[in-house]
């Protein structure tokens, strides 16, 4: 029989960084005051899942998910560290996110240091729902290898995916593991979770959950597959490389920059404001409008400052030159 997990042995933030954090994505005082903060989330199942529901919202409208690193950067790379990453994003003076294990990895470690049983597990993106899949005729199901990260968080009897690194089609509320559960989602979107096999599996008896969005009274399109067999720091890093290196993964060829909006009172997410190559859209609800389109670096690095305040040093701008996502 093995030994019970010690949570200690994974990372937490301490009482002050916590704070820290509340502080970065503006979390009204009265959420502060929540049980799960003064007591631990173990101690009442409904104020955690109420308080996850609220953290996560202002998570996502807070922290943009955004690969400026791998464009905007002298020294090009991608830390998955929580130390490291709570200095990128959480630092006071910073309005920086991060791709999904960056993200994701911050999330759930403010999540762990709040007593949240969590596990980090990988996923599988669909190529129907990759930038380029358009230009290049995919129209999936067809999965790629492991290239994602989210969360597991149970609560009582329950599991719930959550994921924050997945720009505006992410799921922004926590889904709990139910076959054919569906959710409305932000503007015209639904998701939901299937459980079942993917058509690359050449061996019966495999499964995997399988995120799924819908726009409108659309097709419901496969978004990723993920698995609850946990993965540890050290298969993270891997992926992390590959992501932020190849040339296959987009993200070291698209500059993208999502952060979600919030309503007036904080209480529902009403869209998203997303910077993607040359153009800044934003989307309220069904109505979606181009905020700009930019013919120079200059303009898009003013519109980084201007709508998503990450100003970029002349020193990172100098970097992009002549690079595939530079502007000319």
């Amino acid at each position: 029989m093995g030994a019970a997990i010690d949570w200690s042995l994974r990372p937490q933030y301490s009482l002050q960084q916590r704070d820290q954090y509340f502080d970065r994505i503006s979390l009204p005082q009265k959420y502060r005051e929540s049980p799960v903060v003064t007591g631990g989330a173990d101690t009442d199942d409904v104020a955690a899942l109420s308080f996850l529901k609220v953290l996560q919202r202002y998570q996502v409208a807070s922290v943009p998910f955004e690969n400026l690193n791998l464009h905007y950067a002298v020294h090009r790379g991608i830390s998955i560290d929580p130390q490291r990453l709570f200095d990128k994003i959480v630092d006071p003076q910073s309005h920086r996110g991060g791709y999904c294990m960056e993200n994701s990895t911050l999330f759930g470690t403010v999540l762990r240091s709040l007593g949240y049983n969590i596990t980090s597990v990988g996923g599988r993106v669909n190529e129907a729902v990759q930038p380029m899949s358009a230009s290049k005729n995919w129209k999936g199901p067809k999965f790629d290898g492991w290239n994602h990260m989210v969360n597991i968080v149970t609560i009582g009897e329950q599991k719930y995916l959550i994921d924050v690194g997945f720009g505006s089609s992410g799921p922004h509320q926590p889904v709990p593991l139910v076959q054919g559960y569906e959710f409305f989602n932000v503007g015209e979107q639904y998701g939901r979770v299937m459980y079942g096999p993917i058509p690359q599996h050449t061996g019966r008896g495999q499964s995997l959950w399988h995120y799924e969005i819908r726009n409108g009274d659309g097709p419901w399109t496969p978004a990723y597959c993920f698995t609850e067999t946990e993965f540890l720091p050290e298969d993270f890093t891997i992926i992390n490389y590959f992501m932020s290196t190849n040339r296959e993964s987009w993200f070291t060829v698209h500059v993208v920059c999502v952060r979600m909006l919030l309503d007036e009172d904080g209480e529902k997410l009403i869209g998203d404001l997303t910077l993607f190559n040359n153009q800044l859209k934003r989307r309220v609800g069904g109505t979606s409008e181009v905020l700009e389109t930019f013919v120079s670096e200059e303009e898009r690095v003013a519109a980084l400052a201007k709508f998503f305040n990450i100003p970029i040093s002349a020193a990172d701008q100098d970097s992009i030159r002549h690079t595939i996502s530079e502007i000319l």
